[in-house]
């Protein structure tokens, strides 16, 4: 249930809702990713199966948006459960966006608090061709032939995101990208001073953070730089004099403080997620009802020197989840001809395979109720309303939920301090 204060959330480059859900709060996730001495606030209620309910944020998804039909059809599937309107989920790109609003027509929510948006990163990634301001793709993603720089590739859309500061007014908004973009020249410090520069010079943007997944219990090896930017003018007075420092007090920093001993050590860490914690509350394909378990790439093994043709350590956490098709998917287990070592279940007959469509999902915290391979409805043209090879796709996109609820609990936890009641 939500809180009495509501406080508005507009979504942009939402995928299938990683940050959206993460926002809002209130899913399942597995109870070892929870630091109960530090973050015994974060728990509604014990499942009694290795699972916790979180509790419910103030924030509220009123507005999301995302190109990529199967997104949208998993967003709409899963929100609607819990009493999301379908017509909050807009399908025009960014940029078409806020050409409508341009000419006059009512586009965007009155009244919004908080704007989110992990603006495109495969232009900014290490595992893309990083080609980041100069992208090769416009704002449907689709390939540019004669080149020319333009404010609508990929790679500049997030001054349309600023824009949309611009037109709504948040009194924070939060966007995110892959680690890569700190590494690449002075990317970072471009877009942190245009950023700087909505409404005006309107909005402080503090100096961003790259944040790994792992130290905030998410069992996978992911790390996303986080800009933070808070509206001046709503600021109380005291709020901006300690945010306008070099550095940032402690009691007024916005970005959440880790639970899990991963990168970092410290008192009341818990240990970091071991891929095994998750494995266990999932059977085999073969034995589940679960269309998210049943599917997995039957990609075969190419060799190890190809990406995704590793054996995950179950004594470890994952490697970064992509946005891949079926082949580069990792592999559960490979077979001792192919080099695998969990002779525990080896041993056992259980095959070689990759990771489930449900396994990549619970990596990346997304919680078990979460449908991600939907069935189309009798009568429906195809078989599927989301295929497991577009299912992986916006799985690895997708911001875990798990740590965009720390952003979001640590946002909730300041906002009073930043903007009074």
């Amino acid at each position: 249930m939500k809180q009495s204060t509501t406080l508005n959330v507009l979504s942009l480059f939402s995928g299938c809702g990683g940050m959206d859900l993460g926002f809002e709060g209130g899913f399942a996730v597995l109870e070892k990713s929870i630091n109960e001495k530090l973050t015994p606030h974060f728990i509604a209620k014990n499942l009694n199966n290795g699972f916790v309910q979180l509790e419910s944020t103030k924030f509220e998804t009123v507005f999301a948006n995302d190109i990529l039909k199967d997104a949208r059809n998993a967003w709409v599937t899963y929100f609607s459960k819990r009493g999301q309107d379908p017509k909050n989920f807009h399908e025009e790109s960014i940029v078409d966006l806020v050409k409508m609003h341009r000419n006059g027509q009512s586009i965007f929510p009155e009244e919004v608090d908080v704007v989110t948006g992990g603006f495109p990163c495969q232009d900014f990634s290490i595992a893309g061709k990083r080609n980041g301001f100069h992208s090769k793709k416009n704002h449907l993603n689709e390939h540019i032939d004669n080149h020319t720089a333009s404010v609508e590739t990929r790679g500049q859309l997030y001054m349309w995101m600023k824009e949309v500061i611009e037109i709504t007014q948040p009194k924070i908004f939060i966007a995110e990208n892959v680690k890569g973009l700190v590494n690449l020249g002075d990317v970072k410090t471009i877009i942190q001073n245009d950023f700087s520069s909505a409404g005006e010079n309107g909005f402080i943007v503090l100096d961003p953070r790259v944040l790994h997944s792992a130290d905030y219990g998410v069992p996978q090896s992911r790390e996303r730089v986080i800009f933070i930017g808070i509206k001046k003018a709503a600021l109380r007075e005291t709020a901006l004099k300690e945010l306008e420092k070099d550095k940032v007090p402690e009691r007024y920093n916005p970005y959440p403080s880790p639970t899990h001993a991963f990168t970092t050590k410290g008192e009341h860490l818990k240990p970091f997620v071991r891929l095994k914690e998750l494995f266990k509350h999932v059977e085999e394909p073969e034995l589940t009802n679960d269309l998210s378990q049943k599917h997995y790439s039957k990609a075969k093994f190419m060799g190890s020197h190809c990406q995704g043709q590793i054996e995950v350590n179950p004594d470890g956490i994952a490697p970064t989840i992509r946005s891949e098709h079926h082949g580069n998917i990792e592999f559960r287990r490979l077979s001792k001809e192919n080099g695998g070592v969990i002779d525990s279940e080896l041993n056992k007959g259980m095959k070689e395979r990759r990771l489930t469509v449900r396994e990549c999902a619970l990596i990346q915290t997304f919680p078990p109720d979460y449908d991600f391979v939907i069935k189309n409805e009798k009568g429906r043209k195809g078989t599927f309303l989301v295929s497991p090879s577009q299912a992986y796709k916006i799985i690895g996109n997708a911001v875990p939920p798990l740590l965009a609820y720390h952003l979001a609990k640590r946002i909730e936890g300041v906002w009073d301090l930043y903007f009074g009641r």
